[in-house]
């Protein structure tokens, strides 16, 4: 084998190669300031510069402290973990479900199969189970406090909802939960759910509180579906007898009072013809008295005058006529007349 001709002809000495580093050693001390200075702009912009978003604020703690909070947009903070920010969505609506859970939400949801009767089975204040799904809808309207003031907010809204949720349907009937009474106790549970978490300084607000499905648990709902038929047949027939009240008394009412008008004007017509005619007679019994010829000529005319157009056939005797009965032809028809 040639020796002379292989690659350890000339091995690399160690020396040269501490020679060569110690010749570009000042080379690189030169050039240190500038990479520390680039390494100090880096974590500068890794730790100083921070963006919030559209729909947050930022929120700055120095040591643990509150200090500002930061509108949407590009801003800056003291590096090296001295000052933090929490991004806190305050334009944003929060959802909690109970008793139940949405998996896919569009047009056509999907939601879980799963029962969530530790949260939904309640019992009301009549002593009847039943099972209530509500939903409720809130935001952040002080980021600070949130913060600052309360602890897993999430878990601190969804324990209080379940329980004033319970007290509110403890306090009615079955019936007035199913049906009567949903939109007032939205409204009660809302505003008692306020209270709290105002009475906790959460910098949270309710927006929303609405019952999404109530029914009785499966077992009973067969024995509670034939109830309501009854209950719905009783009401059926009250207001079918309520409807023939109404129709039949104000008829007869209306009726009545029209009889009794009649009768009113009957009495006061007669009243009045009574009158007139007694003044009539008084009239008459005075002019009689102050001409007697007169008056009963008048009166023999008037009433010829309302006789006469009366009367059918008329015959003119001449007084001193004499057998009068030939000239009448009594015995004929009155087609032969």
């Amino acid at each position: 084998m040639d020796f002379e001709n292989t690659p350890f002809k000339n091995p690399i000495n160690p020396e040269d190669i501490i020679n060569a580093g110690k010749k570009k050693l000042p080379e690189l001390i030169k050039y240190l300031p500038l990479a520390i200075v680039a390494l100090l702009v880096i974590i500068f912009i890794a730790s100083g510069l921070y963006s919030v978003g559209p729909d947050e604020v930022g929120v700055i703690r120095r040591f643990g402290k509150y200090t500002r909070t930061t509108n949407p947009g590009l801003h800056i903070k003291i590096p090296f973990g001295v000052e933090k920010v929490d991004k806190v969505k305050v334009k944003y609506i929060f959802k909690e479900e109970f008793g139940f859970r949405t998996l896919k939400s569009g047009i056509v949801s999907r939601y879980s199969q799963k029962q969530y009767f530790d949260e939904s089975l309640m019992l009301t204040g009549d002593l009847n189970a039943i099972i209530v799904e509500w939903i409720i809808q809130f935001k952040v309207k002080d980021p600070v406090k949130l913060l600052f003031n309360i602890r897993n907010p999430r878990d601190t809204i969804r324990n209080i909802s379940e329980a004033v949720m319970r007290q509110v349907v403890g306090d009615n009937s079955v019936s007035e939960v199913l049906t009567t009474r949903r939109v007032e106790l939205n409204i009660e549970v809302q505003k008692q759910l306020q209270n709290i978490l105002d009475s906790y300084d959460s910098g949270i607000q309710i927006v929303t509180v609405k019952l999404q499905d109530v029914n009785p648990p499966d077992p009973v709902k067969p024995s509670f579906n034939e109830v309501n038929e009854a209950k719905q047949e009783k009401e059926k027939v009250i207001n079918q007898a309520w409807e023939a009240y109404n129709k039949a008394i104000p008829a007869a009412r209306g009726n009545a009072e029209k009889t009794i008008k009649e009768a009113e004007g009957y009495a006061l017509n007669r009243i009045n013809e009574a009158k007139g005619d007694a003044a009539k007679f008084n009239a008459i019994w005075r002019a009689y008295n102050s001409a007697q010829d007169v008056t009963r000529k008048r009166l023999y005319l008037e009433t010829m005058h309302e006789v006469i157009p009366k009367a059918g056939k008329k015959y003119i005797i001449d007084p001193s006529q004499q057998g009068i009965l030939p000239l009448l032809r009594l015995g004929e028809s009155k087609d032969n007349s």
